[in-house]
C-alpha cells in the first residue's frame, strides 16, 4: 500500500517483445529469407502466409508488438523490422515470376520459338463486291443512278404488279420463300415474302414520280434453290430501269453491249437469244463467249460456248400501266443479272459455292487482284 505524498513506482513495459526474443525472432526470419529462391509455388505461398499474413504471420505480429516497447527502442526496431518485411516482400515476388518464366518455357517444349509470326489476316473487298462496284460504276458513267428497296415485299410488288397472273408457277412455295404471317388472313397480293429479284424497286421508282427514270438497282434476293455450282438460295442480283421517250430496243443492245465489252474485254462476243419474261415484251437473254474455254465448250457453259450472264427486254405496257406510266408516251428496257456469275466470268471461277464458302485462302486474292 503506498502512502499519500509517496512517490509512484517506475512501471514495467508489458511488451514479450524484448531485445532478446526479438533478436532470436529475426534470426529465425532471416534464415527463412534465404530459403525463399529455392520455394515452389505451394511452399512460396505457405511461407508468404505464415511471415506476412495479416492475422497469423509471424512478422505482422512483431510489427504490432512494436507499439509496447519503451519508446528509446521503438525506433531502431520498428526501422529493423520493415527492412526485413520488405525484402521479404521482394523476394516472394522474384521468386513468383521466376516460376512463371520457368512454366511458361515449360509450355512451349516443342514449339520452334525461331519460326516467323503468322502473319495477320486483313480484311479485303468480296469478289461480288468488287463486280457490283465496278458494274455500278459503268452505269453511273451512263447516267444512270442507285436505287434501293426493302428485300421483305408484298406478293403484289414483287408479283402482280409486274404483270405475273396470279397462277404463276414462280409464285409457288417450290421457288419463293414466304414470310409467316402469324396465322392472320391476307388480302389478295398481300402475303409478305423475301423478294425473289430487285424488280420491286423498278415499281417503286415509278410509283414515285414521273418518268424519265434511268436507275440500277443492286441488292440481295432469295430464292428456294440448291445450292450447287451455279445456284445459291440467297445471292446478289442488279437490275436496271431506263424510261424516257421514244427508247428502243436499239438502245437497250447498245447499252448491254457496252457494258460487257467494257466489263469483260472489248473484244468479248455478245449474243442476243430471244426469252420470255411477264414484265417485259419482247425479251431476251444476253450472252457472252465462255472464258474458261474461249468457246470450244465446257461443263460451266453446259458444252456451248457461251454463258448467259443477264435477261432483258422492253418494259411491257401492262407494268407501265400498273405504275401509272403511259405507254404511249414513255417506252423503256429493263434489264437483270447475277453479279456472282459475272464474277465467275472475270475470275475464273468454275463453281458459284467457292464465292460463299467463307474459305478466306481463296478469297483474300481477289482485293489484290482488284488493286
Amino acid at each position: 500500500m503506498r502512502l499519500p505524498g509517496s512517490p509512484r513506482s517506475p512501471r514495467r513495459s508489458s511488451s514479450t517483445l524484448t531485445s532478446p526474443s526479438r533478436s532470436a525472432a529475426l534470426a529465425g526470419l532471416t534464415a527463412r529469407l534465404a530459403e525463399v529462391g529455392g520455394l515452389d509455388a505451394a511452399a512460396l505461398d505457405a511461407l508468404e502466409i505464415a511471415v506476412l499474413g495479416r492475422k497469423q504471420g509471424e512478422l505482422t505480429h512483431l510489427l504490432k508488438a512494436v507499439a509496447t516497447l519503451p519508446l528509446d527502442e521503438r525506433r531502431e526496431a520498428g526501422a529493423e523490422l520493415n527492412r526485413l518485411k520488405l525484402a521479404f516482400e521482394a523476394a516472394v515476388a522474384d521468386r513468383r515470376n521466376s516460376l512463371a518464366v520457368a512454366a511458361r518455357a515449360t509450355s512451349s517444349v516443342g514449339v520452334d520459338l525461331s519460326m516467323p509470326g503468322r502473319e495477320a489476316w486483313t480484311g479485303t473487298r468480296h469478289p461480288v463486291t468488287i463486280v457490283i462496284d465496278e458494274i455500278v460504276e459503268i452505269f453511273r458513267s451512263l447516267g444512270f443512278t442507285v436505287a434501293l428497296g426493302p428485300e421483305a415485299e408484298t406478293e403484289e410488288l414483287n408479283f402482280l404488279a409486274l404483270n405475273f397472273p396470279p397462277d404463276h408457277p414462280a409464285m409457288d412455295m417450290h421457288d419463293t420463300l414466304y414470310l409467316d404471317a402469324g396465322g392472320r388472313p391476307t388480302a389478295p397480293g398481300e402475303r409478305l415474302l423475301l423478294r425473289t429479284h430487285t424488280s420491286p424497286v423498278q415499281i417503286r421508282v415509278m410509283r414515285e414520280g414521273p418518268p424519265p427514270y434511268r436507275v440500277v438497282i443492286p441488292g440481295t434476293v432469295y430464292r428456294n434453290d440448291p445450292f450447287d455450282p451455279s445456284h445459291a438460295p440467297a445471292f446478289a442480283q442488279i437490275e436496271g430501269l431506263a424510261i424516257d421517250e421514244g427508247v428502243s430496243f436499239a438502245d437497250l443492245k447498245a447499252v448491254l453491249t457496252h457494258f460487257a465489252r467494257r466489263f469483260l474485254g472489248a473484244n468479248t462476243p455478245v449474243r442476243f437469244r430471244p426469252s420470255f419474261f411477264p414484265f417485259t415484251e419482247p425479251s431476251a437473254e444476253m450472252d457472252v463467249g465462255c472464258r474458261f474455254c474461249g468457246g470450244a465448250g465446257c461443263p460451266p457453259c453446259k458444252g456451248t460456248g457461251w454463258m448467259e450472264i443477264l435477261g432483258c427486254g422492253m418494259v411491257h405496257e401492262q407494268v407501265l400501266r400498273n405504275c401509272g406510266v403511259d405507254p404511249e408516251r414513255w417506252t423503256g428496257y429493263a434489264f437483270g443479272m447475277g453479279p456472282q456469275r459475272i464474277a465467275m466470268q472475270r475470275f475464273g471461277v468454275p463453281d458459284i459455292r467457292l464465292l460463299y464458302g467463307g474459305d478466306m485462302r481463296f478469297l483474300s486474292q481477289f482485293g489484290r487482284v482488284s488493286g
